[in-house]
């Protein structure tokens, strides 16, 4: 089972950025279902680093994408990035001090993130673009 279902109003109506929304979603789902494997806890950093890599990279390019346009919310839209960012960091720099982490509340963090954060700042981009 998926942890998130890819739904249209997850889109924001710019093929490359739609692309990486899917494709986040899928490792996301992939980090998901190894987690929740026996022995899936030593996949975390990997999956971690991974999902860090590609979400930054598709910040920078959804950043680029409302500069170019002159998006009106852009510093909230910024600063929801630079706060999901935050929080990856922090938990990849507590799974590496060997600090507690538990697999499901791990994995609806990330659901939550991504779900709150398309539903609210990627919707008012979509809504904008159109």
């Amino acid at each position: 089972m998926s942890l998130i279902e890819w739904d249209e109003k997850y889109s924001v109506g710019v093929a490359a950025v739609d692309h990486e929304h899917r494709e986040l979603i899928g490792l996301v789902n992939e980090a998901h279902d190894r987690l929740m494997r026996p022995g899936g806890e030593e996949a975390v950093m990997d999956f971690l680093g991974e999902i860090f890599a590609r979400i930054t990279a598709h910040f920078a390019l959804e950043e680029k994408i409302m500069r170019a346009r002159n998006y009106d919310h852009y510093d909230a839209h910024k600063a929801d990035h630079e706060r999901l960012l935050d929080e990856i960091r922090d938990i990849m720099d507590d799974y590496e001090d060997g600090e507690f982490f538990s697999e499901e509340p791990f994995a609806q963090q990330l659901k939550t993130w991504f779900a709150e954060h398309f539903s609210t700042h990627d919707a008012r981009l979509h809504r904008r673009l159109d």
